[in-house]
């Protein structure tokens, strides 16, 4: 029997024992806690500090770019004020001058002699379809004034082009992806020159719908359709233009023989009448690629390029309506290949053309002979002019990685810049592929055969796009930027229309 001391002993052992141990842990335990505390606070603040930054980045790059469009709307208003000072100091001086001179002089009666009517056919009657005779005869007693084209001012920003190292990158909001109602591929889409909230699509099926915009949602809500395929092959048409003044449409077909090559839609007709084909052919075989109004003051007319033609046509607009023209051949053998695109720059009566010959071609309509001639490396597919700087111009080739170039029609054969992108999907770059400038005419968007629109800063120094935006499931054709709403416009093989909001 164990004595009372050892079990006094072995009772007090296991309390002295367990007796640290609570003590121990107690002061790990909050030890331990505090610096798990303090290492999320710490990683919160890194990431918060890091937000900020990024913050305090895009907020710099928002405010040196509306610095610059501040300077140049200021720059813009201050040249308007004085315009708007000088012509009406014109004014007065012109009217002081009337007045006077009335006072003086003795009012005489002129009687201006009638116009001999002529039933003789003349040889130069301009070409007019059968079904618009009447239009234009109507017309012609409501004696509209003939239409000019909004002239615009020169601004000189090819010193800028790949300048930056940096470019302005844009803000993109919503998009609204909208069916666009055709039951074949998607193949133009333009905007009306007169009424940003309007645009109209074309398809392989023939038709061309017609689209109002809401930009502040964005939405768009079909307003008509018109069945604008030709008709004895009943082709679909291959291009559209829209007329500077906004009432009509110009569709282009083929140049084989048994069709007709040139159909104008007027919008202020409706039923069969609303669509109506000229009787000139000029073009004699192969698809009519492209069609482009010219933007000469004064001096309405579009143009037409050819593919196994090789030929670019000129049609003039004749009267005082827009249902008539007159057509005249710029040339037809300075292209070896077909003329994929066309189009005309401002400040001159010069007509570019590009090939698949690989061939620029600028064409002084006056002197009757090429200004100058380019030949690149890789097919031209297309030719767009600067709406700022009248000297500058867009190419696109086949060129891989750097499908879009830019040139200044002073320098001839030299290329200023060069850019694009890198397809995911395929290799090859098709002709169907178009771009568009902003109206400020610093960016360039261009469809690509990838779900995307890609926008270059010209700019920047980079090869690669600026931003991309995806927009699409399939191929994006074409995305066009609205002058006066913050919307930009797209088409795709995925049967659909992208609205893309831009803040």
């Amino acid at each position: 029997m164990a004595s009372p001391l050892s079990k006094k002993q072995k009772l007090d052992a296991p309390a002295s024992d367990q007796s640290p141990l609570p003590h121990a842990n107690g002061d790990r335990v909050p030890r331990q806690r505090a610096r798990d505390e303090a290492g999320e606070e710490e990683q919160g603040l890194v990431a918060l500090v890091e937000h900020r930054v990024k913050e305090v980045e895009a907020i710099k790059t928002k405010l040196a770019h509306y610095q610059s469009m501040l300077e140049e709307a200021e720059k813009k208003l201050g040249e308007s004020k004085a315009k708007l000072n000088l012509l009406q100091s014109r004014n007065k001086n012109q009217n002081q001058s009337n007045s006077t001179s009335n006072i003086k002089s003795r009012p005489q009666q002129v009687t201006a002699a009638k116009p001999v009517k002529s039933n003789i056919p003349s040889s130069s009657t301009p070409v007019k379809s059968k079904a618009t005779v009447a239009v234009t005869e109507k017309r012609k007693q409501e004696k509209q004034p003939k239409r000019k084209i909004e002239e615009k001012e020169h601004q000189d920003l090819i010193p800028s082009v790949k300048r930056s190292s940096k470019p302005i990158a844009l803000e993109f909001g919503s998009t609204v992806i909208i069916s666009s109602q055709h039951k074949r591929k998607l193949r133009c889409l333009e905007l009306c020159p007169t009424n940003d909230n309007l645009f109209v699509t074309s398809a392989l099926d023939g038709l061309i719908n017609f689209w109002q915009l809401n930009a502040k949602i964005p939405s768009a809500s079909l307003l008509s359709t018109t069945d604008c395929l030709s008709p004895n092959q009943r082709r679909w048409p291959e291009d559209i233009a829209w007329h500077p003044a906004g009432d009509t449409i110009i569709a282009v077909y083929s140049g084989d023989p048994g069709d007709s090559q040139i159909s104008i839609l007027d919008l202020n007709q409706s039923g069969q009448k609303r669509v109506s084909f000229l009787e000139a052919k000029p073009h004699s075989k192969g698809l009519i690629n492209s069609v482009a109004f010219s933007p000469w003051e004064n001096d309405i007319c579009f143009l037409t390029g050819g593919s196994s033609d090789h030929s670019v046509v000129l049609w003039r607009e004749e009267g005082d309506d827009n249902l008539s023209y007159r057509h005249k051949l710029v040339h037809c053998n300075l292209h070896s290949s077909a003329v994929m695109g066309v189009s005309a720059l401002r400040h001159k009566k010069i007509v570019l053309s590009v090939g698949a010959d690989k061939r620029i071609i600028g064409f002084d309509v006056l002197a009757g002979r090429s200004d100058f001639k380019h030949q690149i490396e890789y097919k031209c597919m297309s030719v767009l002019p600067n709406p700022c700087d009248f000297n500058l111009y867009l190419v696109q080739s086949g060129a891989p990685g750097q499908q879009l170039g830019l040139y200044d029609v002073r320098l001839r054969r030299t290329e200023i810049h060069s850019f694009g992108w890198k397809q995911d999907s395929s290799d090859s770059q098709s002709a169907l592929i178009n771009q568009s400038w902003s109206p400020d005419g610093w960016h360039v968007s261009s469809g690509t055969a990838d779900p995307k629109i890609h926008i270059f800063d010209i700019r920047y120094q980079g090869r690669g796009p600026s931003q991309s935006v995806q927009a699409h499931q399939k191929r994006v054709f074409k995305a066009m930027w609205h002058q006066s709403l913050p919307v930009l416009s797209s088409i795709s093989s995925d049967l659909n229309v992208g609205l893309h909001k831009i803040y």
